[in-house]
């Protein structure tokens, strides 16, 4: 992802001012406008406070706090599109008992965690709407599949799905950007929905 952001920066007016990793982590840390972390969430409170210090804001995809920050389990914009029109969709199902909801995502082999946190974030969204049935939760982690989530409602005789279908994870480093720009000058916790001028239902 860090090599992502870097080739991909010029195209949202940024200069990388420099890159961190565990070796260069205890060094000096160049100036800059605005951070992006897609480090591992142990990484995060000290990387954080150490920022906040130099009251830089962040981009973050796992948790954090203080300053100005925006956090979310997908950057992808997309991804972020298709909860908030999924939401809008579980509102409209709450009032029909004769569907049932399930979520499915794919993964690569090696990503930990399952569900998936845009599985969950999905699943949140859609109880903020007022859905309250049940909804089945499936994953799968094979290959090198960058990440695929589908909603669907099944009754008995058809069946609604939305899909988003990450075809690589530039989709992922575009939308840190993105954030990244619409940060500055900001304080307090953002996520993507404040970032893309979505009606949140957190």
């Amino acid at each position: 992802m860090g090599r992502l952001v870097e080739s991909l920066a010029p195209e949202y007016e940024f200069d990388v001012a420099g890159t961190i990793d565990r070796q260069s982590a205890a060094g000096a840390w160049p100036d800059a406008d605005v951070a992006i972390d897609f480090s591992v969430a142990e990484a995060v409170p000290k990387t954080v406070a150490r920022l906040a210090e130099a009251r830089t804001p962040v981009v973050i995809g796992t948790t954090g706090a203080g300053i100005g920050v925006v956090a979310a389990p997908n950057f992808a914009i997309g991804v972020n599109l298709f909860i908030a029109a999924a939401a809008r969709l579980a509102a409209q199902m709450a009032e029909q008992p004769s569907f049932g909801a399930w979520i499915h995502e794919l993964h690569h082999a090696a990503k930990r965690d399952a569900p998936s946190g845009t599985a969950l974030a999905l699943e949140k969204q859609m109880r903020a709407a007022g859905y309250t049935a049940n909804v089945s939760i499936a994953s799968t982690r094979a290959g090198a599949i960058p990440g695929t989530h589908t909603l669907g409602f099944d009754a008995a005789s058809e069946t609604i799905t939305l899909t988003h279908q990450a075809r690589d994870r530039a989709a992922f480093a575009r939308g840190a950007l993105l954030a990244a720009r619409w940060v500055i000058g900001r304080s307090g916790w953002f996520t993507m929905s404040d970032v893309l001028h979505l009606r949140s239902h957190s």
